[in-house]
């Protein structure tokens, strides 16, 4: 029942027994100085008897001290010893002898009875204020432990409370910088991914034109190389059947008038320093005709053997130009050749 009170129900319940406490105790200690204060003074001197009343005061003193001592060790829980309960039950039964001393004395049983009720009283209402006393201190302090108990359980509970709330807030905020990061991750590797597969294409797209473009000169080379040779081998024709015919007429007018000893060195002389006409034959007319080449045939002619294959001078003999003109444009000649040669190698590079 009392750990259903509040502390301020107890309180006042305490209160309350003090306040009967003390009033018994007044009461009790007036009756006793009106009662014991006669019996003094027949057994006292007649000059002492103005110290009738000092020996109830005494010993309502001590009842006094007892009762108030008591309830301060009460209140505190503590156990006080075997001596102050020898004192109040000595003060006690003192004061209950004193009251009915005189009806005593008188064989006045009714006096006895009347005048013990206020002895008993006080005594048994100081054992029961004690006792009172001493259980409402165990109810405080058991109230006061449950409450702190209590109390120390709620703030763990809100202790634990908060560690879990700050797990989870740690928690949720370890996931929200682990998902940002692997976002920030992934979006990394696809910007690499894209960059690469952007310069892979560019790669390819440029090997590619660099492939369309050498195809394309390869198949201008091809297309070259078939057309020089098909000059070439027009040339090559032609020249044969020029020679051909030009040994036939040569052969034909050794037959007829044999040239005169020195006619062929005065002839070398002038076809290096003149204007001297190659043996060319009509194809129509089988007439011999001795003409000089025009330059762009003669240039065309020129380039279309490769070095070694023919002599400058027989190149001079078969065009009608002089020497040093025919080794100029075979210089040149070759130095074209060296010169596409190298176009190639710089494309690629």
């Amino acid at each position: 029942m009392l750990d259903s009170l509040t502390p301020s129900q107890i309180q006042s319940a305490e209160k309350t027994l003090a306040a009967g406490t003390w009033a018994i105790t007044a009461g009790a200690v007036l009756f006793s100085v009106l009662t014991v204060t006669p019996l003094v003074e027949r057994v006292t001197p007649a000059a002492w008897t103005w110290t009738a009343p000092i020996l109830p005061l005494v010993v309502d003193a001590a009842v006094v001290i007892v009762v108030r001592l008591d309830a301060v060790v009460a209140r505190l829980g503590g156990r006080s010893g075997p001596w102050p309960a020898v004192l109040r039950w000595m003060t006690g039964l003192m004061t209950l002898l004193l009251n009915v001393g005189d009806s005593a004395l008188k064989n006045d049983l009714v006096g006895v009875a009347v005048h013990a009720v206020a002895p008993l009283l006080l005594i048994v209402t100081a054992e029961a204020g004690l006792a009172y006393r001493r259980a409402i201190s165990a109810a405080l302090d058991r109230i006061e432990r449950s409450r702190a108990t209590e109390q120390a359980e709620r703030e763990q509970r809100e202790q634990a409370e908060r560690e879990h709330e700050r797990q989870t807030r740690e928690h949720a905020e370890h996931a929200a910088r682990e998902h940002a990061e692997r976002l920030e991750r992934e979006r990394a590797e696809r910007e690499v991914s894209e960059r690469a597969a952007e310069r892979e294409h560019t790669a390819r797209m440029e090997r590619e034109r660099l492939d369309r473009e050498a195809d394309v000169r390869r198949e201008q080379r091809e297309h070259e190389d078939r057309v020089r040779h098909e000059a070439q081998e027009r040339d090559d024709a032609l020249r044969r059947e020029q020679q051909e015919q030009a040994e036939r007429s040569r052969r034909e007018r050794a037959a007829i008038a044999p040239p005169a000893p020195t006619a062929r060195g005065a002839g070398e002389r002038e076809a290096v320093n003149t204007d001297y006409h190659l043996p060319n034959v009509s194809l129509n007319s089988g007439e011999l005709v001795l003409r000089k080449m025009p330059e762009t045939d003669a240039r065309s002619y020129i380039a279309s053997f490769r070095e070694g294959e023919r002599t400058v001078r027989q190149l001079a003999e078969d065009t009608g130009w002089s020497v040093g003109w025919v080794a100029a444009r075979v210089q040149e000649a070759r130095e074209e050749r060296a010169t596409e040669q190298a176009e190639p190698a710089e494309a690629v590079a």
